[in-house]
């Protein structure tokens, strides 16, 4: 798994539990509609699942050779 994903916070932090709130200040997400690139690891992965009914995530290929 190398490579970037595209993360964009699409549905509102307010009334999540804390741990929800962290996982998204942790990624870079604090606005609505904000898109951050991150790199592909395993643990992204797993915040990423955590707050996937938040998240809109996309596979970003890497066209550079």
């Amino acid at each position: 798994m190398s490579g970037k994903i595209k993360i964009t916070l699409v549905k509102s932090m307010i009334g999540r539990p804390e741990k929800h709130r962290r996982v998204l200040r942790g990624m870079g997400l604090t606005k609505l509609n904000r898109t951050v690139e991150l790199e592909d690891t395993p643990s992204i992965r797993g915040m990423v699942y955590k707050v996937s009914h938040l998240v809109k995530t996309e596979e970003m290929i890497n066209e550079a050779k």
